[in-house]
C-alpha cells in the first residue's frame, strides 16, 4: 500500500526556532535558467527539423506527447543535469521544463521516453548527423577561410550485456569506441562504434562526406584534417593530397623513424645534462614506410627531460617551421579532448546503457544535441562574460540552476526568481542576446 504521508525532515534549531523541510512547495523549480535552452533551440532551429526524421507509427488521435516534445524533454533535461530516464517520473511535473518544451501539462513518463528511444535506427542516426552539420554551416554569417577538423576516439565503458560490447586491451575494459569530430568548439560527429575494430574505422568516409559538403557550400575554404597517430593511414593521407586537403597527424615512432631523429636526440640529451633544463628541439625530414609508394614530410620533436628521452613525430603536408607546426597547430588539438570530457562528464555521452545498439547511438546523439545548445549559449550569449570559456558543468550551475516560484494561469507564466541569485546582471545580458524583442 502506498504511503501518502509527507515526510518532514528536521534539523537543529536556530535561536529557538525549529528548522524543518518537506517536499511540498508545489510550483517551485531549481532550473529556472533552463528557459535559455528553449531560446537557443529556437535561434538554431535545431530540434524541430530533427523531430521530423522520426516515423511516428502511433495512432495520432490517441497520443499525448509528440515526437518534438519528447525530443525537447530529453535533450533539455540532459543539459540541465538529468541523465536518467527515471528522473522524468518526477521531472515531468516541473513547470519550468514543461514551459521549455512548450507544453502546459505533464510531460512524458520514463516508459514513454524509453519507447521513443527504441524507435532509433541507422537512417535516423545518419540524418541527425546531417542536421548537425547543416546547423554548423548555418552558424556562419560569412564564408570561413579555414576549417580545422579534429578527429578523435574515446572509450565509452559498458557495464552490462549491451549489443556490440567488446573488451579493449588498451583500455582494459568492455567498452564502445565512439568517434568524435569537432571544428573548434563546434561538434559535427558523434558516431558510436564497437571497440573490436581499428580506431580509425570509417574516419576516411566521414572526412570525405564532410569535405564534400563544405566544399559545396564554400568552394575555396581551406580544410585541415588533424588527429593523433591512431588516424595515420597512408591511403587516407594520399586521398587528402588528391583532394587538396591539408593534414597534420601524429605518427608512431619505429626503429627507422627514431633512427632519423637520433642525432638531434643526442644533442637534446647533452644540452639537458649541461643545463638541467628540459630540452625540446625540432626538425623535419622525409620518410616512407615499406608499404608506402612516396615519401612524406615528418616533423620530429627531440625532447629530453629528467625522465629521459621523449621523441615524438607528426606527418604533414603543410608548409611552415617545424616547431610552429608542432606546438601551435598540432598540439592545439588538445582542446578537443576538453570538449570530449564535457560531453562525457557533463552531458552524459557515456550513458549508453540500453541493451540494443541504435537506442545507444541515439542517446549519444541526444547528448550531442544538448552540447550544441549549450555551446551556442556559450559562444553567443555568454561571449564577453565571466562564463565565455566555462565548461558546461559551470554554465549549468551558474546560469541554469536558479531557484524560482512559478505562477501559471490562463494569462501568463511568471518565473519569480530567487532574490539572492548573485548573477542577475549576467542573466539580464543572456536574455538580451537570446530572447527576440
Amino acid at each position: 500500500m502506498t504511503n501518502c504521508t509527507m515526510e518532514i525532515f528536521k534539523f537543529p534549531p536556530l535561536k529557538g526556532r525549529k528548522i524543518e523541510a518537506e517536499f511540498s512547495g508545489g510550483s517551485i523549480t531549481s532550473d529556472a535558467g533552463g528557459i535559455f535552452l528553449r531560446e537557443a533551440d529556437h535561434q538554431l532551429n535545431l530540434l524541430e527539423p530533427i523531430s521530423k526524421l522520426f516515423i511516428d507509427e502511433r495512432d495520432q488521435s490517441k497520443i499525448d506527447h509528440t515526437i518534438l516534445e519528447m525530443l525537447r524533454q530529453r535533450v533539455y533535461a540532459m543539459a540541465l543535469g538529468y541523465e536518467d530516464l527515471n528522473d522524468h517520473d518526477d521531472l515531468r511535473h516541473d513547470i519550468a521544463l514543461q514551459t521549455c518544451v512548450n507544453k502546459d501539462k505533464e510531460l512524458a513518463s520514463s516508459p514513454t521516453l524509453c519507447r521513443f528511444e527504441k524507435t532509433a535506427n541507422r537512417d535516423i542516426a545518419g540524418d541527425i548527423h546531417k542536421q548537425m552539420v547543416e546547423t554548423f554551416i548555418a552558424s556562419f554569417t560569412e564564408h570561413p577561410k579555414e576549417l580545422i577538423l579534429d578527429f578523435d576516439a574515446t572509450e565509452d565503458l559498458v557495464h552490462g550485456e549491451q549489443v556490440g560490447r567488446f573488451f579493449h586491451g588498451y583500455y582494459g575494459n568492455y567498452c564502445f569506441l565512439p568517434l568524435y569530430v569537432f571544428c573548434g568548439s563546434k561538434l559535427l560527429v558523434s558516431y558510436l562504434r564497437t571497440s573490436d575494430k581499428d580506431g580509425a574505422r570509417h574516419a576516411w568516409a566521414i572526412l570525405s562526406l564532410l569535405v564534400k559538403r563544405f566544399r559545396q557550400e564554400w568552394p575555396n575554404v581551406r580544410i585541415i584534417f588533424r588527429g593523433d597517430s591512431g588516424f595515420c593511414r597512408y591511403a587516407m593521407l594520399n586521398w587528402c593530397e588528391r583532394k587538396n586537403v591539408d593534414y597534420i597527424v601524429g605518427i608512431a615512432g619505429n626503429k627507422r623513424i627514431k633512427g632519423m631523429l637520433k642525432p638531434l636526440m643526442q644533442v637534446a640529451k647533452e644540452s639537458f645534462e649541461e643545463t638541467g633544463e628540459k630540452q625540446k628541439l625540432f626538425t623535419e625530414f622525409l620518410y616512407a614506410a615499406k608499404s608506402w609508394t612516396n615519401e612524406k614530410k615528418i616533423i620530429g620533436k627531440a625532447e629530453h627531460t629528467k625522465d629521459g628521452a621523449n621523441p615524438r613525430f607528426i606527418v604533414t603536408n603543410i608548409e611552415g617551421e617545424p616547431q610552429d607546426l608542432y606546438e601551435n597547430l598540432y598540439c592545439a588539438r588538445g582542446d578537443m579532448e576538453n570538449r570530449i570530457k564535457e560531453k562525457q562528464l557533463g552531458l552524459f555521452a557515456d550513458r549508453t546503457s540500453c541493451h540494443d545498439w541504435w537506442p545507444n547511438q541515439l542517446r549519444l546523439l541526444l547528448s550531442s544535441l544538448a552540447y550544441i545548445l549549450m555551446e551556442h549559449i556559450r559562444s553567443t550569449a555568454l561571449k564577453g562574460t565571466i562564463l565565455e570559456k566555462a565548461q558546461v558543468n559551470t554554465i549549468r550551475l551558474k546560469l541554469f540552476k536558479i531557484g524560482a516560484v512559478i505562477i501559471r494561469n490562463t494569462r501568463r507564466i511568471r518565473f519569480l526568481l530567487s532574490s539572492a541569485y548573485p548573477l542577475k546582471k549576467l542573466f539580464s545580458n543572456v536574455v538580451e542576446k537570446l530572447v527576440p524583442t
